[in-house]
Parts: structure tokens; C-alpha cells; sequence
């Protein structure tokens, strides 16, 4: 099986990672890819948004699947380009992917469903919620307990253009719950949470992400099966009525209240960094699955999770989530991956043969273990023997649950 794995983040470098890992892939390629993907793969120069450039990429690759990993391609029917052309894709389509393109939308999808989800709210004040109502790479949310937090908020919403949504303030623990998805069926993954802030205790900006662990401390598989049953498959349902049917992977971030479980928002792909924890503990052949998924055969499919769990600890540039960092070396990384840890690419580039930063987030490194306080310190040991100007991370992915605090569906 050829496989053309669209995307340069880390999520796609830990995509890369375990599609490689499949005996049915034969031959793996990226778009554009990543100096980490360039390791698995053969990488192209084609922007992930260029649906012209990867129709014709997948042509003469004869790619047997297309796997779209960000979200922007998908809002804007890159998987429609190729998906019309007879290409079999992993990812939805553009009307499927407004599940995350627009947080109205969403709204009005679980409203349909009957899924439960945060109050939306006609006047803007405190203690409240502020989304922007269209993509905004995870910085588009604004937890607002006071009249200039909700100032500060609204501008920074209105200056992102589109629109703003406006949500009743929920309070409690945040977990992912991933599902791979034909259109019908759902598939689930192994419960993730993952860390939005920049700093310990949850403090300062909304980032694309600061770590994640998997899985959740008390959420099994019938907590995981409820999910489905409440969240996944009505949606699937109702996006299915609308004749516009969800292929990929459905990602719901719920928050876990006293009254239960609500939806803050639904993503149309992978999670970054959950994926990077949450593939490691994968049992079966990735490449296998997302096929069946594209092709509409994910009825009888059986997907296993190993034992043990898996923590990600983002390594990233002075001054992110404001300021990126370009051109500063990058050392360590083999040292880190020869004390046993997964390191996966994200804000790297190549300059000749020195590797070098190229964004916010540069570095994810996920550790192993038989349970998430293993797993965390060989998280962070791992990230210790990187180094790179400027470097950082948060010292507390994953703490409490490497302390066995427990999450429940319902308090």
C-alpha cells in the first residue's frame, strides 16, 4: 500500500511514525512533511492547502490513501479535490469538516442531536466563555471571569475576523476522546487529556498545546462506550441526515461536570500533542484501519490498546505562544531517543545538515511506561537532553494523573 500523509506538524510526524510501523504500507510519502517524517518517508514540497498540488502528487504516487492531517486543508475541501478524483481519503469533507470550521455550527449539530453541551449565551458578560466561531490553531478561546478579561477577550475574537460565539462558563477536568469514523460507525481511541495553557497550573494563554497524557485514570471502556453512544454517534447521525456523512477522525473535547459530561468542541482530525500519546498505545495496523474508515468497511473492525501509558511533554520557543523562534540549533535529539523516549517533530527545518527550530512548538517527547508516573519521567528525561536557545516546557503534564487522581463521567 502506497500512503500519502498530507501535513508537518507533530501530529503527523507520530501519524508517519505508526503508519510505517504497518506491513501493509509499502511506501510511505509526506506533504510536505518534516526533517522527523524525512526518516520514515519521502517528503515533497507541497503546501498542505494546495489541493491542485497533492491531486496531482497522489497521481503519480499512485497513492492507494491520502490521510489529511490539519485542520485547515479539511475546512477547505482539499479531501473534496481528491476524494472526487477517485482517491480513497482519510479526512471529511468540507460540509462535514464545518464540525470544527464553525463553532455555530457545532452548536446547531449537537442542538439537533441531542448532545449535551455548554449553554450558548445571548449577552456577553462575565463569567463566560469566548470563542472565535472559525479556526483560530487552538488560541481562539477566552476564559473570561471578570469585565476586562471579557474586554480583552472580545477584541482579540473581532480581530480574528469571522464571528464570536459566546458560552456559559463550565468548570472541571477536559479529556479528548478520539473516534475514526466511515460515515456510520465509530471507532474509538484510548482517552487523552491533554494541556491548553502555557504555564503550570493551567496559567497564562490558550496554546496549541503543552503536553498530554493517555489514558485517563477511571475512564475504561464502558465510560468510553457511553461517550460514543451520548456524543459520537448522534452526530455522526445528524451530520449524516444533513447529507453531509463524517469520514475521519472525530475528535470531541468534552468537560467532565458535576451533572456529567458536556461538549466545549468538536475537531475534524487527530489532536496535537493527544495523538503523539495517544498512538504509542495503538494495537494494530494504523494503515489498515484508516483504509477501512475511507472505504466505508469499519463495521466488524476490532482495534486493540496496549497496556501501560503514554505522556508527551511539548519542547517549545521562547515567547510562544506571541513569538516563534527560526534558525537556532538543535541538539539532543538522538541522545533522546536512545534513552528510550519518541521524539516527534514539529517546528524543525533542515539547514543542511544541522537541524534547526521553525516555529512555536518545536519538539514533542513522549514517554512509556506501565503507568502514567513511569511514563512521565521518561517523558521528561527524554526532553532534558534537548536543548535548543530559548527552550521550555511545562513542568506539570500529567502530575495529578501520575498521582492516580481518578476522573468520573459523573461526580
Amino acid at each position: 500500500m502506497r500512503v500519502l500523509l498530507v501535513g508537518s506538524g507533530g501530529r503527523e510526524h507520530a501519524l508517519a511514525w505508526k503508519l510505517a510501523q504497518s506491513p501493509s504500507v509499502t511506501d510511505l510519502h509526506a506533504a510536505p512533511g518534516n526533517p522527523g517524517i524525512a526518516r520514515l518517508g519521502e517528503c515533497h514540497p507541497i503546501r498542505a492547502e494546495d489541493g491542485e498540488g497533492l491531486l496531482g502528487l497522489a497521481g503519480s504516487l499512485g497513492a492507494d490513501l491520502v490521510v489529511v492531517g490539519p485542520e485547515a486543508p479539511l475546512v477547505t475541501g482539499v479531501a473534496d479535490v481528491l476524494r472526487h478524483a477517485g482517491n480513497s481519503v482519510f479526512g471529511p469533507s468540507a460540509a462535514a469538516a464545518r464540525i470544527e470550521g464553525s463553532k455555530s455550527f457545532a452548536k446547531d449539530v449537537m442542538g439537533a442531536a441531542g448532545v449535551a453541551t455548554a449553554a450558548q449565551l445571548a449577552v456577553a458578560q462575565p463569567p463566560c466563555v469566548v470563542k472565535a466561531d472559525g479556526l483560530a490553531a487552538g488560541k481562539g478561546v477566552f476564559v473570561c471571569r471578570s469585565p476586562p478579561e471579557l474586554d480583552a477577550a472580545l477584541l482579540a475574537v473581532n480581530a480574528l475576523g469571522g464571528g464570536v460565539v459566546v458560552e456559559e462558563l463550565l468548570e472541571g477536568p477536559e479529556v479528548s476522546v478520539f473516534a475514526i469514523c466511515d460515515g456510520g460507525e465509530a471507532i474509538p481511541l484510548a482517552i487523552a487529556q491533554d494541556f491548553k495553557r502555557a504555564h503550570d497550573g493551567d496559567e497564562g494563554p490558550n496554546t496549541g498545546g503543552m503536553g498530554s497524557y493517555a489514558p485517563v485514570p477511571g475512564l475504561g471502556t464502558a465510560e468510553l462506550d457511553d461517550v460514543l453512544e451520548t456524543v459520537h454517534r448522534p452526530v455522526l447521525a445528524e451530520l449524516q441526515r444533513r447529507g453531509s456523512p463524517f469520514v475521519g477522525l472525530l475528535y470531541a473535547g468534552l468537560i467532565l461536570t458535576p451533572e456529567g459530561p458536556r461538549v466545549l468542541e468538536f475537531n475534524c482530525r487527530f489532536g496535537d500533542p493527544e495523538t503523539q500519546s495517544v498512538l504509542p498505545l495503538l494495537d494494530g495496523d494504523l494503515a489498515e484501519l484508516l483504509t477501512a474508515a475511507a472505504v466505508g468497511e469499519l463495521h466488524g473492525v476490532k482495534v486493540g490498546c496496549r497496556t501501560g501509558a503514554a505522556v508527551t511533554v511539548v519542547l517549545a520557543t521562547d515567547g510562544y505562544p506571541t513569538q516563534s523562534d527560526r534558525g537556532s540549533t538543535i541538539t539532543g535529539c538522538d541522545e533522546a531517543e536512545a534513552g528510550g523516549a519518541l521524539v516527534f517533530h514539529a517546528g524543525t527545518a533542515l539547514r543542511g545538515e544541522r537541524l534547526v527550530t521553525n516555529g512555536g512548538r518545536v519538539l514533542s517527547v513522549t514517554g512509556l511506561g506501565e503507568a502514567i508516573a513511569g511514563a512521565r519521567d521518561a517523558a521528561y528525561a527524554g526532553a532534558a537532553r534537548i536543548e535548543f536557545e530559548g527552550a521550555w516546557s511545562r513542568g506539570d503534564i500529567a502530575l495529578a494523573a501520575a498521582a492516580d487522581r481518578i476522573f468520573t463521567l459523573r461526580g
